[in-house]
């Protein structure tokens, strides 16, 4: 990126005084942005869902997912006004057993899928103990930087880690009977 063409409408001045650099003397500008400069203005975590509600089943797949958004930080860099925005780009689950997935989707409820619950899915992870984990999503982000004359990305990206979430696994034991317990009160599960 060619910020030498920009750094001249952000020179320090005072308005009405025209100061000439002298030879040889560059004149106060912007100084290099590089995308470690971008993480003070704290690009948004993000929160991982495990359905249905926090809970699963051994052996079953546990669909996962997590809001993430193109967002807007604003404030000061380097003493100058400056916008900031930040872009998902990937995200990497997590899930409390060793295990993780990274992928380009922040994932989709079964029900926005038109799936049933416990079926497999892009964001989706089957565990094979009961117990409970912490889960959490790391979301990447690039950056692009508005000073007032329009967005220019920014090389590189952030890696911010999401807060953990437990996830509670059970296990579901069935049976087929040919009788209620009312009818044969030892018959298995009764």
């Amino acid at each position: 990126m060619d910020w030498d063409s920009y750094r001249g409408c952000w020179q320090n001045s005072i308005p009405g005084e025209d100061v000439e650099p002298e030879e040889g003397e560059e004149s106060p500008g912007l100084p290099p942005i590089t995308i470690t400069d971008l993480a003070s203005f704290s690009p948004a975590k993000g929160t991982i869902l495990g359905e249905p509600d926090n809970l699963g089943v051994a052996g079953l797949p546990t669909n996962f997912v997590t809001e993430a958004e193109t967002h807007v930080r604003s404030g000061e860099l380097f003493g100058f006004p400056i916008d900031v925005r930040f872009t998902p780009v990937s995200y990497t689950f997590h899930y409390g057993d060793g295990e993780s997935d990274t992928t380009s989707s922040p994932g989709s409820s079964w029900e926005s899928l038109g799936q049933a619950q416990f079926t497999p899915t892009d964001t989706s992870h089957t565990y094979t103990d009961r117990g409970t984990y912490d889960a959490r999503v790391d979301i990447a982000y690039t950056a692009e930087i508005d000073l007032g004359v329009g967005w220019f990305p920014i090389d590189g990206r952030l890696d911010i880690p999401g807060p953990t979430q437990q996830i509670r696994i059970f296990e579901a034991h069935t049976a087929l009977v040919a009788h209620t317990c009312a009818e044969l009160p030892s018959a298995p599960g009764c």
